[in-house]
């Protein structure tokens, strides 16, 4: 599962050491620049399909070994969360009981360290996880990975046509494109007919509060209508991370222009034995507004 960092600066790892060792071209791309101790600037403005993809792949790659050690734990090596609130897959079973993957090809679209795809594979499923990432991904061979691994971005999937029976995504991809109609569109082609996709993202009313876990973040701060995408952007204005915000309603007609049918949209409560927090979210705004929306949908 990937989280959306909306009003938290990216921060250069604070770990002594990167916790998995990759090529030595890797690791001199995803060096943070000279002057990254400079915080990013945090600002609304628009930011097209290119820059989105292009500001996000640089901050994952970038942040990838403290997002693992941060939620590492919360997330496991091989659970399947939709979201902060801990909602297990084994218990919402969104894709299905778990005795029906057995067999099944699966797309795992923002897969991170791909813990999604680890628990479909336990399950007798035939995972592929997918992420924009390549040090996300370093992070699933660390772990380990009996299933392929693809580095690719979710608007243009590698994948021929009719090639997997579900897909899904926690808080992967969606949440950072400029063009979810685009990746709608993709996984539909992907999917056979009947196929299901599941995905989480932040639930969108939280657009309109503060980004804060404590009492401040429960106050409107600002339009739940402005769509205009929250940038962090460097000294030259150039985007270095880009997440975008859709209304309830956009969402479910970006489910339909995709080609989908809306079977559901869950939206989980926060439950009494979760007392962690998670950026923004936390118990106590759990218990009163939703942090995450789930929406199931299928290719008829």
């Amino acid at each position: 599962m990937r989280d959306g960092r909306r009003r938290r600066v990216g921060r250069k790892s604070t770990t002594r050491e990167p916790i998995i060792q990759g090529p030595a071209s890797h690791q001199q791309d995803s060096a943070p620049d000279a002057g990254a101790d400079t915080e990013p600037e945090a600002t609304r403005r628009d930011a097209d399909v290119t820059e989105s993809a292009r500001a996000n792949r640089g901050w994952w790659d970038r942040n990838a070994d403290e997002y693992q050690v941060e939620h590492g734990t919360f997330l496991g090596d091989d659970r399947f969360v939709w979201g902060p609130e801990g909602l297990d897959e084994v218990e919402a079973e969104l894709l299905g009981p778990p005795e029906d993957l057995k067999g099944k090809d699966v797309l795992e679209i923002g897969a991170g360290a791909a813990q999604c795809a680890r628990w479909l594979a336990a399950q007798g499923a035939r995972p592929v996880a997918l992420d924009i990432s390549h040090r996300q991904l370093q992070h699933a061979l660390r772990i380990g990975a009996a299933f392929p691994l693809v580095c690719a971005d979710a608007g243009a999937l590698p994948f021929a046509d009719g090639s997997f029976d579900l897909a899904c995504s926690a808080y992967g991809a969606l949440p950072f494109v400029a063009d979810p109609v685009l990746v709608l569109k993709e996984v539909h082609r992907v999917l056979r007919p009947g196929g299901r996709f599941v995905f989480s993202v932040t639930h969108p009313i939280r657009w309109a509060f503060p980004d804060e876990p404590g009492p401040e973040g429960l106050s409107v701060s600002a339009s739940y209508f402005d769509r205009t995408p929250y940038v962090e952007q460097d000294e030259n204005g150039e985007a270095v991370y880009v997440e975008h915000h859709r209304t309830v309603g956009d969402r479910v007609r970006d489910v339909v222009a995709g080609g989908f049918r809306l079977v559901d949209l869950v939206e989980p409560e926060w439950p009494a034995w979760n007392t962690s927090e998670w950026g923004g979210w936390s118990p106590l705004r759990g218990n009163l507004i939703p942090g995450s929306a789930i929406f199931v949908c299928e290719r008829d």
